[in-house]
């Protein structure tokens, strides 16, 4: 009976294994993403954010481009939740990189996934699989008038 259960198992686990991942590319509001609350506890406003091709300053000075690409589990967290969770933590990672380098603004963030930019305006692009979600975001770290 024990060998039974044992090649049972076995079998689930290689049938498991062999199933497709869910591997999806979705977007969201990067206005929704701000306006959360702990986008407000946790961003505190002494760094601005240019998304895109957004219009700003000419920089007086420019420290380098970064990305901060960031995870979160996603079980719990329907799919706009864990993404917007994974937005802010790349979110704050820009913001300390910006006062460690001696930067007021992050400018041109643009997502990246698997290698391929996605340049908006208005929403970022998220990786989101059945147990993770994921968002990397590429700016450039200056110092606008």
């Amino acid at each position: 009976m024990k060998k039974i259960a044992l090649v049972s198992a076995l079998l689930c686990l290689t049938f498991a294994a062999a199933a497709p991942a869910k591997d999806d590319r979705v977007k969201f509001s990067i206005e929704s993403a701000m306006g959360t609350s702990d986008a407000h506890d946790k961003l505190d406003g002494s760094i601005k954010f240019y998304f895109g091709n957004q219009k700003h300053a000419t920089p007086k000075e420019k420290f380098g481009t970064f990305t901060s690409n960031k995870k979160t589990n996603a079980l719990g967290k329907n799919e706009e939740a864990g993404c917007q969770r994974a937005f802010l933590s790349a979110m704050i990672a820009f913001q300390e990189r910006a006062h460690k380098e001696g930067g007021n603004a992050v400018i041109n963030i643009k997502s990246v996934y698997k290698n391929e930019d996605f340049v908006s305006e208005t929403e970022y692009e998220c990786g989101s699989g059945a147990f993770v979600k994921g968002v990397a975001l590429r700016g450039e770290v200056v110092k606008l008038p």
